[in-house]
Order: structure tokens, then sequence, then C-alpha cells
């Protein structure tokens, strides 16, 4: 199988009412559980809101790959499928929870 990369980005739950948080959470926790149960999950997480930048092979550390959009990747989750249509499918469930 091949390994997939979802990722969202910061903003992706900032919309979410403060008090709707546990049961986000509590939705999320069951995609994770289901990919599990699936054989399909390989690993996933938060990451801290800051800007992404390239580190190039000599070193150089650049703002990027696109800063004028000052693009953050909040979140991703790893998938192991056979093909991008079964990783896009998990990535909208995750997407949903």
């Amino acid at each position: 199988m091949t390994q997939y990369l979802i990722s969202f980005d910061e903003g992706a739950m900032d919309h979410i009412p403060a008090g709707e948080w546990e049961d986000v959470g509590n939705d999320a926790h069951a995609v994770v559980r289901e990919a599990v149960e699936a054989g399909v999950w390989v690993y996933g997480g938060g990451l801290e809101r800051q800007q992404a930048s390239i580190v190039g092979t000599d070193g150089s550390v650049t703002d990027g790959p696109y800063p004028e959009t000052k693009e953050v990747v909040g979140g991703f989750s790893v998938v192991d499928v056979g093909s991008r249509e079964k990783a896009l499918r998990w990535a909208a469930k995750f997407a949903t929870a």
C-alpha cells in the first residue's frame, strides 16, 4: 500500500463554536478509531501555529513555499491505502468530523 498525507490548514476549525469542541473531538477520535480498525491509520496530530519554512540542502531557511499567503499547516493524518481515491475518502471523513 501507499501512505498519503492528509493536511489541514490552521484555520480549518476556526468556524466551530466553543460549545461544540467536545463533540468535534469525539467525532474526530471516532474517525481515527475507524481508521485504526480498518488497518489504514499510520499517524496524525496537530502542529504549532507557525508559518511554514523551507530548509535548503545548504542549510538556508526561507519562508515558503508560498510566503505571500503565509500558509500554516495546522494538523495532519497519514493513512496507508491502495489509491489516491481511497485517501481522499478518508480525508473527507476527517474533514467532516
